[in-house]
């Protein structure tokens, strides 16, 4: 009896054991997964906490409608969408930022010929890449794209629909690429000067190479001609803030001066200005008011149109001229 007891015993002993060590071997195994998959996750939050994205996106519209109105005016409807979306990174003393600033709007009035007209076009991208060299100061470099997406024409007879192309996709398109110092004081307000910036000024449609300035070369056989693009190299400064301390308030400001050190046809202090403003508020989540402006002005676009009191440029010339645009909208948007 003692003796089958025994054997009982040992063999227990031997079959339990390994049986004891595999589970002790699976549960640390366990264990040690679920150490792996906190450690990956505090990874990916670290990761995820030097990114910022930031900025509103909507869609305004707008009807206006007369009656016997003395003063006159078109019935129209207007629908804009629109974009402003800031990507951003900021590790230890590297420091990246990136920009959409886009619109599209179109208008349709039945008492226009033709009746759909565009009425917003903007397509403005950036990308900045810095890297600190003392408290708030980054040696960076920066590269940005400006165009439209759309045909845009001046009307000049509305009972017989005449227009006139004065500008399209890449015509124009202006590219800047410069190295320079970033200063940087908060993540609100930033300000970039570049002594060695080069902007190309593209122009695909050989008819308007003329108005956005593109100079004429000559050929080998002495015939004039205006080529496809104008590179420069000259002066930058950039100027931005992005302000988002007030919930549901947004506000998004850039601002570029470029001036060219030698060119035939622009004199070094000529600035072209570009300058975008959007103020953005949201309520009930998910309507907004917004306003948008952009100011143009380029030393060599010239624009025939009178100012307000009538009078043209010299000797009734084209001439540089400040542009502006203004938006003023109430629709769908959401800012973040």
């Amino acid at each position: 009896m003692r003796k089958n007891l025994l054997l009982l015993l040992v063999s227990v002993f031997f079959i339990g054991a390994p049986m004891l060590r595999a589970q002790d071997d699976e549960v640390k195994k366990a264990a040690q997964a679920a150490i792996d998959t906190k450690v990956k996750s505090n990874e990916i939050k670290d990761s995820v906490k030097f990114w910022k994205f930031s900025g509103m996106v909507g869609l305004n519209a707008s009807q206006t409608q007369f009656w016997n109105w003395a003063a006159g005016g078109n019935n129209n409807v207007t629908g804009v969408l629109y974009a402003n979306l800031t990507l951003s990174y900021k590790k230890d003393k590297l420091a990246w930022d990136s920009n959409l600033d886009t619109e599209i709007g179109e208008l349709y009035s039945a008492d226009l010929n033709p009746r759909w007209r565009k009425s917003n076009d903007k397509l403005n991208i950036y990308s900045k890449l810095g890297y600190e060299l003392a408290k708030s100061w980054y040696l960076s470099v920066l590269g940005s794209f400006r165009t439209q997406y759309a045909p845009g024409y001046e009307y000049m007879n509305n009972d017989a629909g005449d227009k006139v192309l004065i500008s399209k996709w890449a015509s124009p398109s202006y590219t800047d690429l410069s190295i320079g110092i970033d200063w940087r004081p908060n993540d609100i307000f930033n300000i970039y000067v570049s002594p060695v910036a080069g902007r190309l000024t593209f122009c695909r449609d050989s008819t308007l190479r003329d108005r956005y300035g593109i100079p004429e070369k000559t050929r080998e056989d002495g015939s004039l001609y205006r080529p496809a693009a104008h590179a420069a190299l000259g002066l930058v400064i950039k100027g931005g803030i992005n302000y988002d301390k007030i919930k549901n308030l947004k506000i998004i400001t850039g601002v570029t001066l470029f001036t060219p050190y030698t060119s035939k046809v622009q004199k070094f202090g000529n600035f072209d200005i570009d300058w975008d403003f959007a103020i953005s508020y949201t309520f009930f989540k998910v309507l907004s008011v917004s306003l948008m402006t952009s100011l143009k002005y380029y030393d060599q676009v010239m624009i025939a149109k009178p100012d307000w009191d009538g009078v043209y440029g010299s000797e009734g010339h084209p001439c540089p001229r400040v542009q502006f645009k203004e938006m003023l909208g109430l629709g769908i948007g959401y800012s973040f």
